[in-house]
């Protein structure tokens, strides 16, 4: 398990953000898009309660947190400083305390949070949406909706209340070269475009200006940020 990071600088932060930015939207631009439609959701699990301040100083606007417990807490002592999405694992039990919260969860991916995320929908935060992990890469044990399911997946629910699924999200399997991923990003374009839906969260630390290049409207930073 990685350590918690301590010790963080707001002022290296920053730099390493707008370093980020400007790598962000040279992708952008070579794949012909508006880099303002790319976001930078800074990724938190491994960053301390009392080391969130230092982020809201360095500019950063959208953090991501993979723990129900953790949000709650953070949200607690720094909801007003940050928008606030999840991208862990979405456990079904853990649906109901999220909701309230977020702006955007990007893991949905199995039948029993779409359930608990239709019974829970009156609590959500307003503006809440919600994006469908899909298993692009076919590895055996990852979460995510399998390609070929993603249709039935996304049809409309009978119980109504649904809070609105706007897009997908990935992650390729981990490896060394960024231009691995390209396929995987590729095809997960290619099935929101075939869905209508219009966000793509996939690009971490180790891929995302490939993901930019196929078209990410959201990418999820961590290490790059803190390092």
């Amino acid at each position: 398990m990685a350590e918690l990071i301590r010790g963080l600088q707001a002022a290296r932060v920053r730099a390493n953000l707008e370093a980020l930015r400007a790598e962000v939207a040279a992708a952008a631009v070579r794949a012909g898009r508006d880099p303002a439609g790319v976001e930078v959701c800074a990724a938190t699990k491994y960053v301390p309660l009392e080391e969130m301040p230092a982020l809201a100083e360095a500019g950063i606007a959208v953090v991501g947190e993979n723990r129900a417990q953790d949000l709650e807490a953070k949200i607690a002592a720094h909801g007003a400083r940050f928008g606030w999405d999840f991208i862990g694992q979405l456990q079904s039990r853990k649906v109901k305390l999220i909701v309230p919260h977020v702006r955007l969860i990007h893991s949905l991916a199995s039948e029993s949070a779409l359930r608990q995320l239709e019974r829970h929908a009156t609590t959500a935060r307003p503006g809440l949406e919600a994006l469908v992990e899909v298993n692009v890469s076919g590895e055996a044990g990852k979460a995510g909706v399998e390609p070929d399911a993603l249709s039935d997946y996304l049809a409309p629910s009978p119980l109504g209340g649904r809070v609105p699924i706007t897009g997908l999200m990935t992650m390729p399997p981990l490896a060394g070269d960024p231009e691995t991923s390209r396929p995987y990003f590729a095809r997960l374009r290619e099935l929101a475009a075939a869905h209508g839906l219009a966000r793509l969260s996939m690009g971490t630390t180790q891929d995302y200006v490939v993901a930019v290049e196929e078209g990410a409207t959201i990418v999820r930073i961590g290490t790059r940020l803190y390092g």
